[in-house]
């Protein structure tokens, strides 16, 4: 029977496709962390106040690379190069969500409307993030080598989106509203779309690599289509919502270190 368990066991157990997760997850975690420590430095004067929580969310997700890139070393394996058709956060961009790389590589300081999207876009993107974390520590908390770094990582998307949470709502108390609910909609609409992409390029180079039937690949292409349909009708709503998290100033203080990994 497929599981969620028992896929992610089956691409652990081998070298290869194990490789290539935690390639594909290592990637996206630094381009992560540079994109943050961009926004940190090119934050507007009015909120300046801001910039160290976004430091130690960049910090946060340099951190997770090295972390999937030590759990590789452990196994005596070398990063593979990402498939562009995995790459999540550079489709995302791609597809104009989020700020474009090329005002992040400029020295022009951002506007007030860019923080309320890039928040919009972490907010999105976290409850993904948040969501998958929590899934591989439900089942792998207590494996003997994933466990801490699933349990580390998994705390910090927590926090990571308790904060888009408490500022988008500061924002929107500003009378940023209108903007913030359009942004997340329209980031939320595309996100399932590329998520859906990535993960059945994904899941086909898994395929290759463990040598699934095509029975199997059918199944699990079948699945990814389900969750996509039910994210388009109604799934999206959870991406959009704000609250105020239990987390408050879950952002406010120095990143953790992780000298155990890296």
């Amino acid at each position: 029977m497929l599981s969620a368990k028992s896929l992610f066991q089956e691409i652990l157990d081998n070298d290869e496709s194990f490789r290539l997760f935690c390639s594909i997850a290592a990637s996206g975690e630094s381009q992560g962390g540079w994109e943050n420590a961009r926004i940190a430095a090119l934050v507007p004067a009015s909120e300046r106040a801001l910039a160290p929580k976004i430091t130690r969310h960049g910090a946060d997700e340099d951190k997770h690379g090295r972390i999937f890139n030590a759990l590789m070393k452990k196994r005596g394996l070398q990063p593979v190069p990402v498939p562009p058709e995995t790459d999540y956060t550079m489709l995302l961009e791609r597809h104009g969500i989020g700020l474009a790389h090329d005002k992040l590589k400029g020295d022009e300081a951002l506007t007030v409307q860019d923080i309320v999207t890039y928040l919009s876009h972490s907010r999105v993107t976290e409850q993904r993030a948040s969501e998958q974390m929590d899934l591989l520590r439900k089942h792998f908390a207590d494996h003997p080598d994933l466990g801490r770094a699933v349990k580390m990582i998994s705390g910090d998307e927590d926090n990571h989106l308790a904060y888009c949470h408490e500022e988008l709502l500061r924002f929107a108390a500003q009378g940023h509203g209108r903007a913030i609910q359009r942004t997340l909609r329209e980031c939320a609409l595309a996100e399932i779309r590329i998520y859906r992409d990535v993960s059945l390029a994904v899941m086909a180079h898994m395929g290759r690599i463990l040598g699934w039937s095509r029975p199997k690949a059918a199944l699990l292409a079948a699945g990814i289509h389900a969750v996509y349909a039910w994210e388009r009708v109604a799934g999206w709503r959870r991406m959009v919502s704000l609250k105020m998290p239990e987390r408050r100033d879950a952002l406010g203080g120095p990143a953790t270190s992780a000298p155990e990994f890296a």
